[in-house]
């Protein structure tokens, strides 16, 4: 909704700021869908030859983030909080045979099930059963350090994976302002073609191709860039849920207490998500 409020924002304090000043706003709006071909068509096809069709679909998947903000709330970070201790406690009381068949297949577990949304996040899922799998297969007797390192190559991995739509965006950006120029210089090759003619009409003329420039910067710096800007926060945020799951596994790895384990996993949360620590301790009594 936000995304949608400031672009309505913009545009009018442009264009209504540009009309209240005394600028004719017909001539611009006569030439925007020239010079829109131009840049658009010019756009599409950069990105059309910079990039594949699943990361064309991604950057679609990326704008519809944008729109929507970050995927997950407070409830989802309790939620994650209480189904890793959940498990993890099963490793430390009843052993790695016992976590075993939960691990190996998520869907199946009564632990998992209770946490349906979870559940229904491959990623998040995976990257829980992953680790423990792999503690479950060493009995328990993996260098916690190793578990660390292979927990953060699998968020790395993630983290790259989800950023293309953001860095295809800012790429965009940062040509929407050279292919207005571009518009503009075929513009003004049109205005010299015609040089002939009337003051009046070579000033049009001028004027239609400087707004392909117009557009371009605009486009760039007004639209595209805080839409690329606004999802790199949104990936950022969303980051966070996979390095809680980091922090109470490690932890619990150390052997730290329950305390400790819940307050580092706490600590890298955001603060509108941050659940109280009595909130986190009331909810795992009564699990």
């Amino acid at each position: 909704m936000f995304p949608i409020i400031g672009l309505v924002i913009l545009l009018t304090m442009v264009f209504g700021g540009f009309a209240i000043t005394g600028g004719a706003l017909g001539p611009v709006m006569e030439a925007i869908p020239h010079e829109m071909l131009i840049i658009g068509g010019a756009a599409v096809g950069a990105l059309v030859i910079g990039n594949s069709m699943a990361e064309l679909k991604a950057m679609g998947g990326g704008l519809m983030k944008v729109m929507k903000g970050p995927k997950y709330k407070k409830q989802d970070y309790l939620d994650t909080i209480f189904l890793v201790s959940k498990l993890m406690k099963m490793l430390r009381t009843e052993g790695p045979i016992a976590l075993e068949p939960h691990v190996e297949d998520p869907k199946s577990s009564a632990v998992f099930a209770d946490y349906p949304r979870l559940l229904a996040d491959h990623t998040l899922t995976n990257l829980i059963a992953d680790t423990l799998r792999l503690v479950v297969v060493s009995s328990g007797t993996l260098d916690v350090h190793a578990v660390e390192e292979v927990m953060d190559n699998a968020i790395k991995t993630h983290h790259h994976e989800v950023q293309g739509p953001q860095t295809t965006l800012q790429t965009l950006a940062d040509a929407l302002p050279a292919l207005g120029i571009v518009a503009a210089v075929l513009g003004v090759v049109k205005t010299m073609g015609a040089i002939d003619k009337p003051p009046a009409i070579l000033g049009a003329m001028i004027g239609s191709a400087l707004v392909g420039t117009f557009m371009g910067v605009l486009l760039a710096y007004g639209i595209v860039a805080p839409l690329a800007s606004r999802l790199q926060q949104i990936i950022d945020a969303d980051a966070a849920i996979y390095h809680t799951v980091k922090q109470i596994i490690i932890a619990s790895l150390h052997g730290h207490p329950q305390p400790l384990v819940i307050e580092a996993a706490r600590s890298g949360i955001a603060h509108r998500n941050q659940p109280g620590f009595a909130e986190v301790f009331d909810g795992l009594r009564g699990r």
